[in-house]
């Protein structure tokens, strides 16, 4: 396989950081049945390591982020990985509303802010929306 091969299967990769087996479970059946790629991490921490090593940066299209989470939790790692991956978007899947933290995830460049438990059909109307969007790069 070559260079661009492997990147064409960009956008279906994505990542689900949540430190609840069973929600990641879900999410990734949802997802799998639509035919995305999974990668899980257990907490933020994980997921922050995950994206450190090797050239998974590059390899993931998207995010699916909890909030509440043990070590380090969602703010904290949307914080490293709004940073160090801007172009990769984030959304928010929760099962704690908070439309003033909605809000302001928002502005640092979440993308959307799922409420737990969310829908098969909204999950894959979102990421496919999301996924579908141009890239956002931030040259600095």
């Amino acid at each position: 396989m070559s260079i661009i091969d492997n990147a064409s299967g960009t956008k279906g990769k994505i990542l689900i950081i949540d430190d609840e087996a069973e929600v990641r479970e879900v999410l990734r059946l949802h997802l799998e049945s639509a035919k995305y790629n999974v990668i899980e991490a257990a907490d933020g921490e994980e997921g922050v390591t995950m994206m450190k090593s090797g050239s998974n940066l590059l390899q993931v299209g998207l995010i699916l982020c909890d909030i509440r989470m043990p070590k380090v939790n969602g703010i904290e790692a949307i914080d490293y990985l709004k940073k160090e991956a801007p172009s990769i978007p984030i959304i928010v899947v929760t099962g704690y509303p908070d439309s003033d933290l909605a809000v302001s995830l928002m502005k640092k460049g979440v993308k959307d802010y799922l409420v737990k438990p969310v829908e098969k059909t909204t999950l894959l109307s979102k990421v496919a929306e999301v996924l579908a969007a141009p890239q956002e790069f931030n040259y600095v």
